[in-house]
């Protein structure tokens, strides 16, 4: 059987190589793994483990946080010694090997099924991302379209898993089917069931990758000395890259030894948000140290769109501090003060909702979005990636005073209607299909070859600081109400969210005004 070379995958013609496709199945069902056990989360510590409303919004933060900083030092390991396969491979192990944990009592070991899910996420997550990038050559205009499409990917696992796994755990879906003792059992199996799928997915359609993904090879400098002839002070020239000696399994055993060892620790770590705290306030300085120094190897080009890419990583941190409040207050929020009819007449689990409508849009409109950046790119009038995130901002800004809004439109004293929350979300989505899928392309695009994998989880690194503010803001706007009304309630989430908003239309202006200077780091790349 013939195996394409990479050269040959990425002179693919059409909108879509087709290795593309093969990864967004994969990645599709490790997300509604994901999507299924984040939309559980808050709602299962606070109805199930009992924790206070404020404690559940640290801890959310805390275990998001964790799952995002570990795609960074995932990434890493990727780069310098298993390769994108074997760490995705691996990640997808712990991963299935969590959630069966959690599906066999989750109220006995919950921080530990969580512990090795976060560690198995952070080693799926940032690869296969990389490996998406590594379908274009540099340059390729179709890049965006293309992240595009696997963000549908993307969605399309998490609408399924952000509905169906929390809508079982409380019983709204298949509630007479299943017995009440062990709905969150079942709801927690399901993650594992299809996370097996994904990984089953990957296993058979790896072949058509071509070199992409495999672990990195040991060269040996070659040098030409024939060329110094009878002149003695002549330097030797014609230095070449030859392969090796095969790379010994030990490296590779120890980064899967390690991540075994490193269960209780974490675990201790995620059931005590302090913790976390001394954590934050340590690997983002040392990431710095680390890219700093690896950016001494790097050419002046190379380091001025390391920088832009800085910039976008640390206004990323803004925006999913902001968006990531879904996961925590809105998810309380929805529990408690939003209907279950969608219309009036439609009935919907809110939690349901709150989990899974970003994901519905995202696969209907961001094809859409696609197609408009390369019909403006045909035309010469795409919005650079600088201007993008601003609208990202925009759009996330006037989501959030949507949010505020659904307070003037109360069915009962408390209970605001799931219309304009619906609404909300959906101009959440457009911010965020400015923002998100772009984000991930030009993590690719800004940085070299061999800085990939540890860019992308640096991306993700930015993604763990804003779910650990996300759960710092939710905590404070749960504190204010922690045993109010129901509408005592209503008014100080949606006060919080009007705050939330009004910064995020102001971070969108900044970003839009700094553009010019930071499309000058980014040397020419869109």
């Amino acid at each position: 059987m013939h195996r394409e070379t990479l050269e040959e995958i990425q002179s693919f013609e059409g909108k879509y190589p087709k290795q593309l496709w093969h990864l967004f199945f994969s990645e599709m069902w490790e997300r509604f793994c994901f999507y299924g056990m984040r939309g559980m989360l808050t709602f299962f510590m606070v109805h199930e483990l009992f924790m206070k409303e404020d404690q559940a919004n640290l801890q959310y933060g805390a275990t998001q946080a964790f799952v995002y900083a570990f795609t960074f030092i995932g990434g890493l390991f990727a780069d310098k010694i298993l390769g994108f396969r074997k760490s995705l491979f691996w990640g997808g192990i712990l991963m299935i090997a969590g959630s069966l944990i959690l599906a066999t009592d989750p109220h006995k070991f919950f921080f530990l099924g969580i512990s090795v899910t976060v560690i198995g996420t952070g080693f799926f997550k940032p690869n296969i991302s990389t490996m998406v990038g590594q379908l274009y050559k540099d340059g390729d205009p179709r890049r965006d379209a293309g992240f595009s499409l696997f963000y549908t990917g993307i969605n399309l696992g998490a609408l399924l898993g952000g509905y169906v796994c929390v809508a079982v755990g409380k019983g709204t879906l298949l509630g007479g089917v299943i017995p009440e003792n062990i709905r969150w059992n079942i709801a927690f199996g399901f993650a594992a069931v299809v996370m097996t799928i994904s990984l089953i997915t990957f296993i058979f359609t790896k072949r058509h990758l071509g070199s992409i993904g495999l672990a990195p090879e040991r060269k040996k400098k070659v040098v030409d000395y024939g060329a110094i002839g009878n002149n003695p002070e002549q330097e030797p020239v014609a230095i070449s890259l030859e392969p090796g000696r095969k790379k010994s399994n030990a490296p590779a055993m120890l980064v899967y030894a390690g991540s075994l060892l490193a269960v209780p620790v974490i675990m201790k770590m995620v059931a005590t948000p302090q913790y976390t705290d001394w954590f934050m306030y340590i690997i983002g300085p040392a990431t710095l140290i680390f890219l700093f120094y690896e950016m001494t190897k790097c050419t002046k080009p190379e380091i001025k769109r390391l920088f832009a890419a800085l910039i976008f990583i640390a206004f990323s941190i803004v925006f999913w501090a902001f968006f990531e409040q879904s996961g925590g207050s809105l998810s309380l929020f929805a529990a408690n003060n939003l209907d279950d009819k969608l219309l009036g007449f439609i009935p919907l689990d809110p939690n349901g909702v709150n989990n899974s409508a970003n994901a519905l849009f995202v696969i209907i409109f961001a094809w859409m979005f696609g197609l408009v950046w390369l019909a403006l790119a045909k035309k010469r009038r795409e919005p650079n990636t600088v201007v993008k995130f601003g609208m990202g901002f925009l759009f996330l800004g006037l989501s959030f005073l949507m949010l505020f809004g659904t307070r003037f439109f109360q069915v009962s004293p408390g209970i605001a209607g799931l219309d304009m929350f619906t609404l909300a979300y959906l101009v959440m989505t457009f911010g965020e299909l400015c923002l998100s899928p772009i984000g991930l392309s030009t993590m690719t695009k800004l940085s070299p070859p061999r800085l990939q994998g540890m860019m992308m989880g640096m991306w993700f690194l930015a993604s763990a600081y804003g779910q650990y503010v996300a759960g710092l803001l939710g905590a404070g706007m749960a504190k204010t109400n922690e045993n109010g009304t129901l509408l005592e309630k209503l008014i100080a989430y949606t006060e919080g969210y009007k705050q939330l908003g009004i910064y995020a239309i102001i971070a969108g202006v900044i970003l839009i005004a700094i553009s010019p200077l930071v499309r000058k780091l980014m040397q020419g790349v869109r």
